[in-house]
């Protein structure tokens, strides 16, 4: 974590993050509220996890805040309190995701049904979720939404097919919002390649280490280094909308 002396650059903004207990959103949350951001901690299942999180951020009116990906009475939920206690919401970011470990070649195990909850997952919940809470965004007036996306989207590698389908939807429908609903919103992806994390079950440390050394930076992507890209976008990059800012240490080169 960065940190920076005299005012910090969120104070007075009001941040939703998807996913939030772990992770790259864990990451972000962290980054965020260390810039004076009050920050809602969007969780599906990781309660726990996000009450932890929550009591170790500097600063006061954190929140957590249950947000599944296609429970769309949750989302409706959520934004009438988001409306009922803070009146807007400054920064969305949709960290929140679902993947399995599949052989492109392997449609068998990829069925329909698979690749649909993928898609879903990854494309529809971000939309939904976004839907749900554009009011509050346009509130702010100088609202951001961030996808956390992945080079999958333009490389066509990554975990399985339904994975790259999705996150490059994702990076489509970023480009769309932004269109329709600047200057008060801009949207924004984040792409990375492989993170250390646990998103991908079976992807170890060692993996990860002979993917980074091909690069032509050499390092592994940290969660922390996609929350300063996030914190980027948000603070930095104020003429972006509607692109991918992509941080993969030249991965796709």
């Amino acid at each position: 974590m960065i940190e920076h002396s005299g005012t910090r650059r969120l104070d007075g903004k009001v941040a939703v993050v998807t996913g939030g207990s772990s992770g790259i959103g864990a990451a972000t949350v962290r980054t965020l509220a260390n810039e004076g951001a009050v920050v809602v901690i969007g969780y599906h299942q990781g309660q726990d996890r996000a009450e932890a999180l929550r009591a170790a951020l500097p600063g006061d009116g954190h929140r957590t805040l249950r947000l599944p990906l296609e429970d769309a009475a949750a989302h409706t939920a959520a934004a009438e309190d988001l409306a009922a206690t803070f009146g807007k919401v400054d920064v969305l970011v949709n960290s929140a995701g679902y993947t399995r470990r599949i052989a492109h070649s392997d449609l068998e195990t990829l069925d329909s049904a698979l690749f649909n909850q993928i898609l879903t997952a990854n494309a529809g919940g971000p939309y939904a979720i976004t839907r749900a809470l554009l009011s509050l965004l346009r509130a702010s007036g100088d609202a951001v939404v961030v996808n956390v996306s992945s080079v999958s989207a333009f490389t066509g590698s990554g975990s399985n097919i339904a994975y790259c389908a999705a996150k490059a939807a994702l990076d489509t429908m970023t480009q769309s919002l932004a269109r329709a609903f600047g200057p008060q919103v801009r949207f924004l992806s984040v792409s990375p390649a492989s993170v250390d994390t646990d998103f991908v079950a079976g992807r170890d440390r060692a993996e990860l280490e002979r993917k980074a050394a091909k690069t032509p930076l050499g390092r592994i992507v940290t969660p922390e280094d996609v929350a300063e890209a996030v914190l980027a976008c948000v603070t930095h990059l104020r003429t972006a909308t509607g692109v991918r800012i992509v941080i993969d240490g030249g991965h796709s080169l």
